[in-house]
């Protein structure tokens, strides 16, 4: 038997009242991208963490997960898997100076 899994979709509650779904892997950031927003799967908190109650930003990752089967006697078949993972994190602001 042969299986292959991917990742097909992962949403992302950011802990501030948004989600990102993202479909890709996403762009690693380079310098020379400045202040622009990620071109696929990105997210910029407005606020810092301790406005939040507890004074971090509880992050869920829920990947959906799609996995192609084929056994020795030749019946395939797929399935999906779902996955969640959390993470609390804290954001304070940053001033950049010219």
């Amino acid at each position: 038997m042969t299986a292959t899994a991917k990742v097909t979709r992962i949403v992302w509650d950011m802990g501030d009242g948004k989600s990102v779904t993202c479909t890709t892997p996403g762009t690693p950031y380079r310098a020379e991208f400045g202040k622009q927003p990620s071109p696929d799967c990105g997210h910029r908190y407005t606020a810092p963490s301790s406005t939040a109650s507890t004074g971090k930003y509880h992050v869920t990752a829920t990947s959906t997960w799609t996995i192609d089967w084929q056994a020795t006697t030749g019946q395939t078949g797929q399935l999906i898997e779902t996955r969640q993972s959390a993470v609390d994190v804290t954001v304070v602001e940053v001033q950049v100076l010219n």
